[in-house]
């Protein structure tokens, strides 16, 4: 998976990016600090306990296993996590980001890093925009006092990027106009769709988007009769439902902790809308990861490792960042990135094992693995994105919490434990 984060220059997006991620990147208080895009991983919470918590008490009944004990850093967790962590049986599975570089009005028409930008976007399963809950940037980025009207400043930020995704689809689909006009005049809408589906599936469409977009296009117009004959306005508004179903636009209110109010409360998108405060995430990340204190991502409070070991100064600024943290239930980082991949994009985290009774892989580890995969994927699709050959060896799977034996077309579901059976 690959979430994407968008908007204008200045916002914090590449502090957001480091937030998640603690990659090393340029972060500055002026417009394009980052001119490439950086990718990189951020872990995220699984929505469920980490199925090793259930084979600890299965295994603590059967008298194969101490209690959890004090003095346990892992606090009761027994998995070997091949990528990211368990502690508390809370277990953090990987999804990539993507910090793209600003955006400024006029992109599809070449201004800024114009089209090389929006290209950038074509991988991305979900966007998240990243805008100035403060009001303390221009439309292009520019620092700036305070603004007074914070709504109207976001509802801009917010409209400027949808526009010129609209006016980038646009394009797309004016230059092929002609050709699927030809093919509505000979197959009907049915060649509407194919020729959609055809010119979009560099952009991740699948016939589902473009059925969907059509109908919201029909719901506005009535009946799709003459396409051949349409005037710009009515071709630019099927480019706007396409770029609905494209993609959807995830807010993140950046530097809440700033703002007047909740301005964010009071503006819209089709998709989620969340308050962050990427600058103190960060903060708390590195002050972590240097052994000052201990925070685990998305959590509301943190602990002082040793404040012997502070100075006046570094226990006043932690001090009322943990009074904020309280105070806002956490940073928003973490929630954001999690409602986005696991509520709006629907995945789930299953957990493939070469053993159906100990839940271990053909090495014994505990559940190195965990695949963060579309609800409801089949067992033989899950058996692919573990190695392609037991997806064309697949012969069944065995689901680890029952026993039961299951078929090609079984759907797997959160927190599921799945052996796979394939020839070798």
């Amino acid at each position: 998976m690959r979430i994407g984060l968008v908007g204008k220059p200045n916002v914090g997006k590449s502090t957001f990016f480091s937030a998640a991620t603690l990659a090393k990147v340029d972060i500055a208080n002026y417009p394009f600090c980052t001119i490439d895009p950086n990718v990189g991983v951020a872990f995220i919470a699984a929505p469920q306990e980490c199925p090793c918590k259930t084979l600890r008490e299965r295994l603590e009944s059967e008298g194969r296993l101490e209690p959890i004990l004090s003095t346990d850093t892992r606090k009761g967790s027994i998995c070997e996590p091949r990528t990211g962590s368990c502690i508390g049986h809370v277990r953090l599975v990987p999804t990539f980001l993507v910090d793209v570089a600003g955006l400024v009005p006029g992109a599809s028409e070449g201004k800024g890093r114009g089209n090389a930008f929006l290209a950038d976007l074509a991988n991305c399963d979900a966007l998240i925009q990243v805008v100035d809950a403060a009001g303390l940037t221009d439309i292009e980025g520019n620092p700036i006092a305070a603004s007074e009207d914070i709504e109207s400043s976001l509802g801009e930020e917010i409209t400027f990027l949808t526009k010129e995704l609209d006016s980038w689809i646009y394009g797309i689909l004016n230059e092929g106009w002609s050709r699927g006009s030809r093919r509505v005049q000979a197959e009907g809408e049915k060649g509407l769709s194919t020729f959609l589906h055809e010119r979009f599936t560099g952009l991740g469409a699948n016939l589902s988007h473009v059925l969907q977009a059509i109908d919201g296009f029909r719901n506005q117009w009535g009946d799709i009769d003459t396409p051949w004959m349409w005037e710009e306005g009515k071709v630019r508004s099927l480019a706007f439902y396409l770029r609905q179903q494209l993609f959807p636009i995830h807010i993140a209110a950046n530097k809440a902790d700033s703002a007047k109010g909740e301005p964010w409360n009071k503006i819209t998108s089709n998709g989620i809308i969340q308050p962050t405060m990427a600058d103190m995430e960060l903060a708390l990340r590195r002050a972590d990861s240097g052994g000052m204190i201990s925070y685990s991502p998305g959590n509301h409070t943190f602990t002082i490792a040793d404040e012997s070991k502070l100075n006046p100064a570094q226990i006043n600024a932690l001090s009322t960042m943990k009074e904020k943290l309280a105070e806002s239930k956490g940073t928003g980082v973490a929630k954001l990135l999690s409602r986005v991949l696991f509520d709006a994009l629907d995945h789930v985290v299953v957990f493939p094992v070469a053993d159906e009774n100990a839940w271990k892989d053909g090495d014994g580890r505990i559940l190195p693995d965990a695949f963060v995969v579309p609800n409801g994927i089949e067992a033989k699709a899950l058996a692919y994105k573990v190695h392609s050959d037991l997806g064309d060896g697949f012969i069944k799977a065995v689901d680890g919490r029952t026993r039961r034996i299951v078929g090609s077309e079984h759907e797997c579901g959160d927190n599921d434990v799945i052996k796979i059976h394939a020839k070798s």
